[in-house]
């Protein structure tokens, strides 16, 4: 039977992940084709998946674990579904979360991925850190969400009801077209983890798409199942990847100025974290800086060189946003509402065309 969606589960090791969450996907799922690629896990995830579930599921199964950017783009590339769902192994999608997915990207072909609202398992009815009910960028490319402003996790009071276009979706429960996918170039699987759904977002817009949020379609995600909040080496990997996709997505003409103004904030992290005596993280955000010089000149200068020789006139998809810092900190606006009050919204086409 042909079916228009695969929604594909990378594991590694999650076992017990697998057996909470899986058959609610199998439950809420009846449309679509239920796929789990495998990094290569020792923990009998393939055998339990095979003998508990041998009709309703299908295995990609890798030699060893490549990653989790990595282990998706190979995922995505055997996948022959118009649409696919990159779906966390910690997510519990609500009855008919599919439907409303599917029907926003048949609206209209120029949109290249779209996500749910994600709210928590803990307590369905708070937004979910990782996405919310949809992703931002601020003037300085810090992400924050619709019901997520930095630390700050609204509970759902109808606030955000409405389909919205939103600079990124969420790779908690992200969809989109394989074929556009790959051509974007998939995940960077030089960023490991963190950011790297933002980051191909970033160049979806760039090649003239949309993303959209569609809160008719809802799950529910646990969150920290690979770096818990307070880890240093989540600290080292947003600030090091952040750097990383400013650097490629960046027009050339304000790269430069960007980027010292981004270490100029980074440095005054950085003072905050050696004040309050956190010395772990301070030392992740200098080896971050470290490696993000290391890795442009290494592996990035000539591919961004290129993109800039090619399309010199790039535009700049974060002008006109708010500052993020300065409205949480200085004007103590914890909400995407009471920020965006003040700061309209700039639609693809308004800085594209």
């Amino acid at each position: 039977m042909y079916k228009k969606v695969a929604v594909v589960i990378l594991n590694w090791n999650g076992l017990g992940l697998l057996k909470q969450f899986l058959p609610e996907v199998i439950a809420t799922s009846p449309e679509a084709r239920i796929v789990v690629a495998d990094n290569g896990s020792t923990d009998n995830s393939v055998d339990w998946v095979r003998a508990t579930y041998p009709e309703e599921v299908d295995i990609i199964a890798f030699d060893k674990n490549y990653g989790f950017a990595r282990g998706y783009n190979m995922a995505v590339a055997q996948i022959d579904e118009p649409l696919v769902v990159l779906l966390n192994s910690d997510v519990a999608p609500a009855e008919g979360w599919l439907k409303p997915l599917v029907e926003m990207m048949e609206s209209d072909i120029n949109i290249a991925a779209c996500q749910p609202r994600i709210m928590q398992v803990a307590d369905h009815d708070r937004y979910e850190y990782a996405g919310a009910a949809g992703g931002f960028l601020d003037r300085n490319g810090y992400p924050y969400c619709r019901g997520r402003v930095m630390s700050h996790v609204e509970s759902d009071h109808g606030q955000y009801s409405d389909p919205i276009e939103i600079d990124w979706a969420s790779g908690a429960a992200l969809m989109t077209r394989p074929k556009l996918y790959i051509k974007a170039g998939g995940l960077d699987e030089h960023f490991f983890a963190h950011m790297e759904e933002i980051d191909l977002c970033w160049r979806f817009r760039l090649m003239g798409y949309k993303l959209m949020a569609e809160p008719d379609s809802t799950v529910y995600h646990l969150g920290g199942g690979s770096l818990a909040m307070g880890s240093p080496r989540k600290t080292y990997l947003n600030f090091r990847n952040n750097l990383l996709m400013l650097y490629k997505n960046l027009p050339k003409k304000i790269r430069r100025k960007k980027l010292i103004e981004r270490r100029l904030l980074d440095t005054l992290a950085w003072t905050m974290n050696v004040v309050t005596g956190k010395w772990g993280h301070a030392g992740a955000i200098m080896r971050a800086h470290n490696d993000y010089r290391r890795m442009v000149k290494n592996i990035y200068k000539a591919e961004v060189e290129k993109l800039d020789n090619e399309n010199p006139d790039r535009r700049n998809l974060l002008e006109n946003r708010p500052n993020l810092l300065t409205s949480y900190y200085l004007r103590r606006h914890k909400t995407f509402s009471s920020i965006h009050s003040q700061t309209p919204i700039p639609k693809i086409k308004d800085v594209i065309t």
